[in-house]
C-alpha cells in the first residue's frame, strides 16, 4: 500500500499580523532596554556628574533597571495570564514608552533612577507575553520559525540603538524610543487575544498563580531548567561584552576596546543566530538539539575569547560576534518555556522567566568583580563561565524535548 507524504506546513501564518506585530514590539523593547547602556556616560556627564560618581550612580542606576525587570517579569506574566497576553502586550509597551520620553526630560539623577525602575518595569512585558501569543496561535509545526522571526527582527533594535546613539544626543534617542513604542501601540489595535486563552478564560481553571509554579507537578524543576538553559547568554552579553574593554587590557591589546562596540557586534552575531536556532529545531526536530548546538559554539567561543590570545582589537569584536551567535537561542529558550507550561501558567512563567534571566546579572556581575582583585579579569571570568555552563549544560541534558508538543492544555 503506497503512503504519501503530507504537504509541508504553509509558512503564511508566519507573516500573520500578531507574529510582526510581536516582533516589531522585541525590537522596540530591546532598543530601550540597551539604551541606558549605550548613553549612560555622556547621559550623567549632561546631569553634572563627576567620572566616579557617573560610575557609581550610573551602576546604581542600572540595578534599578534591572529591580524593574524582576518586578515586572511577575507582575506582566501574571496578568498575562489572568487578564490576557494582549493586555500585558498594551501595559506594557505604553508604561516603558512614556518613561522613555521623560527620560529625554530629566535634570535629576534621582528621577532618572526612578524611571529607568518604571522603564524597566514596563519592558518586563514584551518579550515573554509576545513569545507566549506566538507559540499559541501559530501550528505546531511553524513555531521554530516563528520563534526566529521575533528574535531576529527583535534584536536588530540593540544595532539600531547603537547607531541612533551615534547620530543624535542622548535625548533624542530616549524621544526617539518612546515614539516608537507608541507607533506600535496603534498597530497593536487590531491584533486578536489568542485562541487558546480565550477557551480557558471561559473556564473555572485558575489561572496566573505564580506560586503554582513551585508546588507539585514537577513545575519547579521545569521552571528552573528553562532558566537555567539561557544562563551562558546573559554571562557574554553582561559580563564578557560589557567589560570588553577590562578583559581587552588583560589580553594585552593594543588598541583600546569600545564596550559599546562589544556590545553592537555581539548583537549582531545575536540576530544571525536566533535566525538559524529556529531553523536548526525545525530541521532536527528537536528543541534540545539546536540549544544543544548554540550553547556548545557558545563554550568554544568564550573559551577563544578568554584563553585564545587574542592580540588585535579586530579580532576581538570578531569574537564577540561568534560568542553573539552561540548565544542566539534566546527566543528559542523562551519558546521552550512557553511549551513547558498549561495555558493558565504560560504567561507566568514565560515573562519571568525571561526576566529572572536578564537579572542573573545582579549576582554574576558581583560576584566577577568580587574574584578580580585575588585572580585578575580573565580568572574572574572564566570561574563565573564555568558555574554559568555548569548550570546551561545540566539544563540542557534534563529538561523534556517539546518540539511538536501540543499546547492547548491546562496544568
Amino acid at each position: 500500500m503506497q503512503t504519501t507524504t503530507p504537504p509541508p506546513a504553509s509558512l503564511r501564518p508566519l507573516f500573520a499580523l500578531p507574529v510582526i506585530v510581536a516582533a516589531l514590539g522585541y525590537f522596540v523593547d530591546v532598543y530601550d532596554l540597551l539604551l541606558f547602556n549605550i548613553v549612560r556616560v555622556p547621559s550623567l556627564k549632561d546631569l553634572g556628574l563627576s567620572d566616579a560618581d557617573t560610575s557609581l550612580i550610573g551602576g546604581r542606576i542600572l540595578n534599578y533597571q534591572q529591580a524593574g525587570l524582576l518586578m515586572g517579569g511577575i507582575l506582566w506574566g501574571i496578568l498575562g495570564d489572568k487578564r490576557g497576553r494582549l493586555s500585558v502586550l498594551f501595559g506594557s509597551i505604553i508604561t516603558y514608552s512614556l518613561a522613555n520620553i521623560a527620560c529625554g526630560f530629566v535634570r535629576d539623577p534621582e528621577l532618572y533612577a526612578i524611571l529607568r525602575l518604571v522603564a524597566g518595569l514596563g519592558l518586563a512585558g514584551e518579550l515573554g507575553a509576545g513569545i507566549t501569543l506566538v507559540s499559541e496561535i501559530l501550528p505546531k509545526e511553524l513555531r521554530g520559525y516563528g520563534s526566529s522571526l521575533v528574535a531576529s527582527v527583535g534584536l536588530l533594535g540593540a544595532v539600531v540603538a547603537y547607531f541612533t546613539v551615534t547620530l543624535f544626543d542622548w535625548r533624542t534617542t530616549y524621544f526617539i524610543g518612546g515614539g516608537l513604542g507608541l507607533a506600535l501601540l496603534v498597530l497593536r489595535v487590531s491584533v486578536l487575544e489568542s485562541t487558546m486563552f480565550r477557551r480557558v478564560q471561559q473556564t473555572g481553571i485558575a489561572r496566573g498563580n505564580f506560586w503554582a509554579l513551585f508546588q507539585g507537578g514537577g513545575r519547579l524543576g521545569r521552571y528552573l531548567r528553562c532558566m537555567g538553559l539561557a544562563v551562558p547568554t546573559y554571562l557574554v552579553i553582561g559580563i564578557l561584552a560589557t567589560f570588553g574593554n577590562e578583559f581587552g587590557q588583560a589580553l594585552g591589546i593594543p588598541d583600546a576596546i569600545q564596550p559599546g562596540r562589544c556590545v553592537m557586534f555581539t548583537y549582531v552575531g545575536t540576530v544571525v543566530g536566533d535566525l538559524l536556532s529556529g531553523l536548526f529545531s525545525q530541521w532536527f526536530r528537536s528543541r534540545r538539539k539546536a540549544i544543544g548546538l548554540m550553547m556548545g559554539l557558545t563554550f568554544v567561543f568564550v573559551g577563544v575569547y578568554l584563553f585564545g590570545g587574542i592580540r588585535s582589537a579586530d579580532v576581538f569584536y570578531v569574537v564577540c560576534m561568534g560568542m553573539g551567535f552561540g548565544i542566539g537561542y534566546i527566543a528559542m529558550f523562551l519558546t521552550v518555556t512557553a511549551e513547558s507550561f498549561g495555558t493558565n501558567l504560560r504567561a507566568t512563567a514565560t515573562t519571568s522567566v525571561a526576566n529572572n534571566v536578564r537579572a542573573t546579572t545582579l549576582l554574576t556581575i558581583p560576584a566577577f568583580q568580587a574574584m578580580k582583585p585575588a585572580i585578575g579579569v580573565l580568572g574572574a571570568g572564566a570561574v563565573v563561565a564555568a558555574v554559568c555552563f555548569l548550570i546551561g549544560f545540566w539544563a540542557l541534558a534534563t529538561i523534556e524535548e517539546t518540539f511538536g508538543k501540543e499546547l492547548d492544555y491546562t496544568e
